[in-house]
């Protein structure tokens, strides 16, 4: 009969414990000592099973780094201090820490806002700007199908203009050709293990991520060196005037037959992408500068500092940007900078690679043999044509030959 009875009572006893966990809800523990990091009861009530509350865990307002103790107090004898006061100081990067080599950021032994810049970098980041770029192919392609190619309307005269010297198409596709490529390696390294991995599998992603790095750190100088000889060349050609207001106000002719705005050597739709090219063109370098020489460049620090100063963040709602930064922070945000400009730039170069192929006639002879047809011109740069015209380095439309048939 006892031995029937001792196994009863005994499995009761050892199952008293579990039930205790899962009846009772795990009490609240006060974090404020860790900043809202998790505490030693936190460690051992896992080792337990028992459900840890979440809440406080990562709680900005327990996360002060004033609270921690000095570093030099910790590192001797502990006496009421805990070690994970010792954590949170090395976490929030103290200017006591000392290394024996390395440059600042060796000073860093702790950083925990990679999480966050990996979230961003593989959600919004890669959601929005898939979106953008997707989106922008498929309004060209509408527009291609309601407006079709843009014709020249008038009667070819045979006769050609020259529209650029071979230095300007050299600086051209100097610029273009490596964008291309950096933009397809950027997309492969951004979208590589989301997209590479599953059709090619780890082993040939390796490879190609490898030697897209390689060719992306490389071409970015001959982007960089384009970006100057096209900013040098045709500066003063993109200033605005008024005459781009008449352009702008019809659309450039481009949702209209026959509607021809006047326009000098750039109309305003060309101004727009060449500042655009630029503006976009130079952050996109001075952050792939700071990537290509780590913890060298840092820019982000200074900048917020100023945009603080000047008011703007407060302007548009938000409060004053960190101008203390750790130099892991100012890389991470020059990748996530990088890529945003990229993507921006990506989507304008398209339209404007659309309306110089396809989407218009002539147009790609510009910088194909830097040529046109000269009714093409006065179609589209009247008063250009005229400019050359009356220089001589155009032909007069009274002494112009008979126009071919």
């Amino acid at each position: 009969m006892i031995r029937k009875i001792l196994p009863l009572f005994l499995s009761l006893f050892l199952a008293l414990p579990l039930a205790a966990q899962q009846g009772t809800e795990a009490p609240q523990p006060d974090r404020a000592a860790t900043g809202g990091a998790q505490t030693l009861d936190d460690i051992l009530a896992r080792q337990r099973g028992e459900t840890v509350a979440q809440k406080g865990l990562g709680d900005p307002t327990l996360a002060d780094p004033d609270d921690a103790a000095g570093m030099a107090g910790q590192l001797g004898t502990l006496g009421g201090a805990s070690d994970a006061e010792v954590w949170r100081a090395l976490r929030y990067g103290l200017d006591d820490v000392k290394v024996s080599s390395g440059g600042p950021e060796s000073r860093v032994l702790i950083q925990d806002g990679g999480m966050k810049w990996l979230q961003f970098r593989k959600g919004p980041l890669a959601t929005y700007g898939a979106y953008l770029l997707g989106g922008t192919l498929a309004l060209l392609a509408l527009f291609y199908l309601i407006r079709g190619k843009i014709r020249i309307d008038g009667q070819k005269t045979g006769r050609t203009v020259t529209r650029f010297q071979a230095i300007e198409r050299f600086g051209h596709w100097l610029m273009a050709g490596s964008f291309v490529v950096l933009a397809l390696t950027g997309l492969v390294v951004l979208f590589g293990r989301m997209v590479v991995i599953p059709l090619l599998g780890h082993e040939a992603f390796s490879t190609v991520a490898i030697g897209s790095k390689w060719v992306h750190n490389n071409i970015s100088w001959a982007f960089m060196l384009g970006l100057v000889m096209v900013f040098v060349m045709w500066v003063l050609h993109n200033i605005p005037n008024r005459t781009d207001l008449k352009w702008l106000a019809v659309g450039g002719g481009i949702f209209t037959k026959g509607v021809h705005p006047p326009a000098r050597k750039f109309n305003a739709g060309q101004k727009l992408i060449f500042w655009a090219t630029i503006v976009f063109g130079a952050s996109i370098s001075a952050s792939g500068l700071s990537m290509l020489f780590p913890f060298e460049l840092p820019m982000f620090a200074k900048t917020f500092a100023i945009l603080n100063d000047m008011g703007l963040p407060q302007l548009v709602g938000l409060g004053p940007l960190p101008e203390m930064l750790a130099p892991h922070e100012e890389m991470q945000l020059a990748t996530l900078w990088h890529s945003i400009m990229a993507f921006g730039l990506t989507a304008i170069i398209l339209a404007h690679i659309y309306i110089g192929s396809l989407g218009m006639e002539g147009a790609f002879d510009a910088m194909g043999t830097g040529e046109v047809e000269e009714q093409w011109a006065r179609e589209h740069h009247g008063l250009w044509l005229e400019e050359l015209q009356q220089k001589g380095h155009a032909p007069a439309p009274d002494k112009a030959a008979h126009p071919a048939e």
